[in-house]
Protein backbone atom coordinates (compact mmCIF):
# COMPACT_ATOMS: atom_id res chain seq x y z
CA UNK A 1 0.00 0.00 0.00
CA UNK A 2 2.90 2.38 0.79
CA UNK A 3 4.40 1.80 -2.17
CA UNK A 4 1.34 3.17 -4.19
CA UNK A 5 0.55 5.56 -2.10
CA UNK A 6 2.19 8.28 -4.18
CA UNK A 7 0.93 7.37 -7.24
CA UNK A 8 -2.37 7.68 -6.02
CA UNK A 9 -2.59 11.06 -4.96
CA UNK A 10 -0.85 11.89 -7.64
CA UNK A 11 -3.48 10.45 -10.10
CA UNK A 12 -5.87 12.54 -7.59
CA UNK A 13 -4.23 15.44 -8.44
CA UNK A 14 -3.60 15.00 -12.01
CA UNK A 15 -7.60 14.18 -12.16
CA UNK A 16 -8.81 17.16 -9.95
CA UNK A 17 -6.39 19.39 -11.97
CA UNK A 18 -7.99 18.37 -14.95
CA UNK A 19 -11.79 18.31 -14.12
CA UNK A 20 -11.90 21.86 -12.19
CA UNK A 21 -9.91 23.25 -15.18
CA UNK A 22 -12.81 22.02 -17.22
CA UNK A 23 -15.80 22.12 -15.33
CA UNK A 24 -14.93 24.76 -12.60
CA UNK A 25 -14.17 23.73 -8.69
CA UNK A 26 -18.14 23.68 -8.17
CA UNK A 27 -18.91 21.77 -11.22
CA UNK A 28 -16.75 18.92 -9.93
CA UNK A 29 -17.40 16.25 -7.39
CA UNK A 30 -15.21 14.37 -4.98
CA UNK A 31 -16.71 11.28 -6.89
CA UNK A 32 -15.55 12.48 -10.15
CA UNK A 33 -12.12 13.17 -9.00
CA UNK A 34 -11.83 9.73 -7.94
CA UNK A 35 -13.45 8.15 -10.94
CA UNK A 36 -11.31 9.73 -13.29
CA UNK A 37 -8.35 8.74 -11.01
CA UNK A 38 -9.68 5.36 -11.09
CA UNK A 39 -9.25 5.48 -7.39
CA UNK A 40 -11.79 4.36 -4.53
CA UNK A 41 -14.21 7.40 -3.43
CA UNK A 42 -12.90 7.38 0.12
CA UNK A 43 -9.38 8.34 -0.84
CA UNK A 44 -9.81 11.93 -0.50
CA UNK A 45 -11.11 12.43 2.03
CA UNK A 46 -8.25 9.51 3.05
CA UNK A 47 -5.16 11.81 1.71
CA UNK A 48 -6.60 15.02 1.71
CA UNK A 49 -9.50 15.86 4.08
CA UNK A 50 -12.00 17.05 1.44
CA UNK A 51 -12.53 18.52 -1.69
CA UNK A 52 -11.10 21.99 -0.65
CA UNK A 53 -7.24 20.51 0.26
CA UNK A 54 -7.26 19.09 -3.27
CA UNK A 55 -7.56 22.57 -4.80
CA UNK A 56 -5.06 23.54 -2.06
CA UNK A 57 -2.73 21.07 -2.76
CA UNK A 58 -3.21 21.61 -6.55
CA UNK A 59 -0.57 25.22 -6.03
CA UNK A 60 1.10 23.46 -3.44
CA UNK A 61 2.20 20.93 -6.32
CA UNK A 62 1.96 22.51 -9.67
CA UNK A 63 2.34 26.07 -9.01
CA UNK A 64 5.59 27.62 -9.25
CA UNK A 65 6.11 28.98 -6.16
CA UNK A 66 9.38 28.75 -5.86
CA UNK A 67 10.14 30.64 -9.34
CA UNK A 68 7.85 33.25 -8.65
CA UNK A 69 9.63 34.15 -5.11
CA UNK A 70 13.20 33.91 -6.69
CA UNK A 71 11.80 36.15 -10.02
CA UNK A 72 10.09 39.11 -7.24
CA UNK A 73 13.24 38.91 -5.08
CA UNK A 74 15.66 39.13 -8.51
CA UNK A 75 17.80 41.94 -8.59
CA UNK A 76 17.32 43.25 -12.18
CA UNK A 77 16.91 46.30 -14.80
CA UNK A 78 13.37 47.15 -15.31
CA UNK A 79 13.77 45.49 -19.18
CA UNK A 80 15.56 42.05 -18.04
CA UNK A 81 13.07 42.03 -14.98
CA UNK A 82 9.91 42.31 -17.74
CA UNK A 83 11.27 39.94 -19.96
CA UNK A 84 12.12 37.21 -17.20
CA UNK A 85 8.58 37.92 -16.05
CA UNK A 86 7.29 36.79 -19.77
CA UNK A 87 9.57 33.48 -19.64
CA UNK A 88 8.55 32.44 -16.56
CA UNK A 89 4.60 33.44 -17.19
CA UNK A 90 5.04 31.47 -20.51
CA UNK A 91 6.76 28.47 -19.56
CA UNK A 92 4.16 28.42 -16.78
CA UNK A 93 1.22 28.43 -19.19
CA UNK A 94 2.60 26.03 -21.56
CA UNK A 95 3.53 23.55 -19.10
CA UNK A 96 0.82 23.58 -17.12
CA UNK A 97 -2.36 24.87 -19.41
CA UNK A 98 -4.80 23.33 -16.90
CA UNK A 99 -3.50 25.27 -14.18
CA UNK A 100 -3.75 28.43 -16.12
CA UNK A 101 -7.32 27.37 -17.44
CA UNK A 102 -8.18 26.87 -13.73
CA UNK A 103 -6.15 30.16 -12.33
CA UNK A 104 -8.40 32.25 -14.79
CA UNK A 105 -11.60 30.58 -14.12
CA UNK A 106 -11.24 31.72 -10.22
CA UNK A 107 -9.88 35.48 -11.48
CA UNK A 108 -12.95 35.61 -14.08
CA UNK A 109 -15.81 34.24 -10.79
CA UNK A 110 -13.96 36.29 -7.72
CA UNK A 111 -14.54 33.04 -6.14
CA UNK A 112 -14.14 32.38 -2.49
CA UNK A 113 -11.06 30.60 -3.20
CA UNK A 114 -9.12 33.93 -4.54
CA UNK A 115 -7.64 35.15 -1.93
CA UNK A 116 -4.96 31.63 -1.73
CA UNK A 117 -4.68 32.50 -4.94
CA UNK A 118 -3.42 36.31 -4.05
CA UNK A 119 -0.92 35.28 -1.44
CA UNK A 120 0.70 33.00 -4.24
CA UNK A 121 0.97 35.25 -7.11
CA UNK A 122 0.85 38.62 -6.25
CA UNK A 123 4.72 38.76 -5.04
CA UNK A 124 5.13 38.37 -8.89
CA UNK A 125 2.75 40.87 -9.96
CA UNK A 126 3.69 43.59 -7.75
CA UNK A 127 7.40 43.19 -9.26
CA UNK A 128 5.78 42.89 -12.17
CA UNK A 129 4.44 46.52 -11.17
CA UNK A 130 7.77 48.08 -9.97
CA UNK A 131 9.60 47.01 -13.21
CA UNK A 132 6.94 49.02 -15.17
CA UNK A 133 7.42 52.10 -12.73
CA UNK A 134 11.12 52.20 -12.69
CA UNK A 135 11.05 51.70 -15.86
CA UNK A 136 9.11 55.11 -16.70
CA UNK A 137 11.38 56.97 -14.13
CA UNK A 138 14.49 55.99 -15.85
CA UNK A 139 13.01 56.90 -19.14
CA UNK A 140 13.12 53.55 -20.63
CA UNK A 141 9.14 52.88 -20.63
CA UNK A 142 6.70 55.87 -21.99
CA UNK A 143 3.44 55.13 -20.60
CA UNK A 144 0.19 57.43 -19.36
CA UNK A 145 -1.73 54.99 -16.43
CA UNK A 146 0.70 52.72 -14.06
CA UNK A 147 -2.64 50.88 -13.38
CA UNK A 148 -3.88 50.48 -17.38
CA UNK A 149 -0.21 49.40 -18.61
CA UNK A 150 0.08 46.70 -15.64
CA UNK A 151 -3.42 45.58 -16.23
CA UNK A 152 -2.94 44.90 -20.39
CA UNK A 153 0.76 43.54 -19.76
CA UNK A 154 -1.05 40.97 -17.89
CA UNK A 155 -3.20 40.24 -19.80
CA UNK A 156 -1.00 39.69 -22.85
CA UNK A 157 1.67 37.27 -20.73
CA UNK A 158 -1.34 35.86 -18.31
CA UNK A 159 -4.41 35.40 -20.83
CA UNK A 160 -2.97 34.77 -24.34
CA UNK A 161 -3.05 31.78 -26.16
CA UNK A 162 -6.88 30.67 -25.54
CA UNK A 163 -7.83 30.13 -28.92
CA UNK A 164 -10.63 27.76 -28.65
CA UNK A 165 -13.08 29.91 -29.43
CA UNK A 166 -10.96 31.97 -32.30
CA UNK A 167 -10.01 28.56 -34.44
CA UNK A 168 -11.85 29.15 -36.88
CA UNK A 169 -10.30 32.49 -38.05
CA UNK A 170 -7.09 31.49 -37.11
CA UNK A 171 -4.33 29.89 -39.48
CA UNK A 172 -2.13 26.75 -38.48
CA UNK A 173 0.47 27.65 -36.80
CA UNK A 174 3.47 25.88 -35.62
CA UNK A 175 5.61 27.57 -32.74
CA UNK A 176 7.94 26.46 -30.69
CA UNK A 177 8.12 28.38 -26.84
CA UNK A 178 11.39 30.08 -27.56
CA UNK A 179 9.39 32.21 -31.18
CA UNK A 180 6.87 32.43 -28.31
CA UNK A 181 8.65 34.33 -25.97
CA UNK A 182 10.62 36.87 -28.51
CA UNK A 183 6.90 37.39 -29.94
CA UNK A 184 5.69 38.65 -27.25
CA UNK A 185 9.05 40.35 -25.60
CA UNK A 186 9.05 42.25 -28.61
CA UNK A 187 5.02 43.02 -28.79
CA UNK A 188 4.80 44.41 -24.50
CA UNK A 189 8.24 46.15 -25.15
CA UNK A 190 6.56 47.89 -28.01
CA UNK A 191 3.86 49.14 -25.89
CA UNK A 192 5.72 50.72 -23.38
CA UNK A 193 7.93 52.33 -26.58
CA UNK A 194 10.94 50.75 -25.44
CA UNK A 195 13.54 51.26 -28.31
CA UNK A 196 14.25 48.04 -29.27
CA UNK A 197 17.99 47.52 -30.03
CA UNK A 198 18.69 45.19 -32.83
CA UNK A 199 19.86 42.78 -30.42
CA UNK A 200 16.07 42.76 -28.48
Amino acid sequence: MHSEEPDVKIRLLQAAKKLFAKQGYDGTSVRQICDEAGANVALVSYYFGGKENVFLALFENFFPIGQIEELAKKPSDPVQGVKDIIRGVTEFRMLEPYMVQLLQQEILFNTPRIDVLRKMSFPLWKHLREMLQQGREQGLFRFRSLNNTLMTVLGVIMFHKQTEYFAPILEPEVMDIEALIADMNDFVLSGLHYKLDKNG
